[in-house]
């Protein structure tokens, strides 16, 4: 049996690097000096769960990459 095609068109974004992603949590937080209400609060849950999502695949890619 063929392997399958790959999937196009994916409603999956790229993932972004966790390092990166850090850097944005950083600077969110300094920049609302530690308190984070509202709107602000959210996109920083938000990066939370994306910066877990990309620590996930790098470390997959590393047992991959071994």
């Amino acid at each position: 049996m063929p392997p399958s095609p790959p999937v196009t068109g994916s409603a999956r974004p790229p993932v972004r690097p966790a390092a990166v992603v850090n850097a944005e949590i950083r600077a969110l937080v300094e920049s609302a000096r530690g308190w984070l209400y509202g709107e602000t609060r959210q996109r920083y849950e938000k990066l939370v769960v994306e910066w877990d999502a990309a620590k996930a695949a790098e470390r997959c890619e590393v047992v991959e990459a071994a």
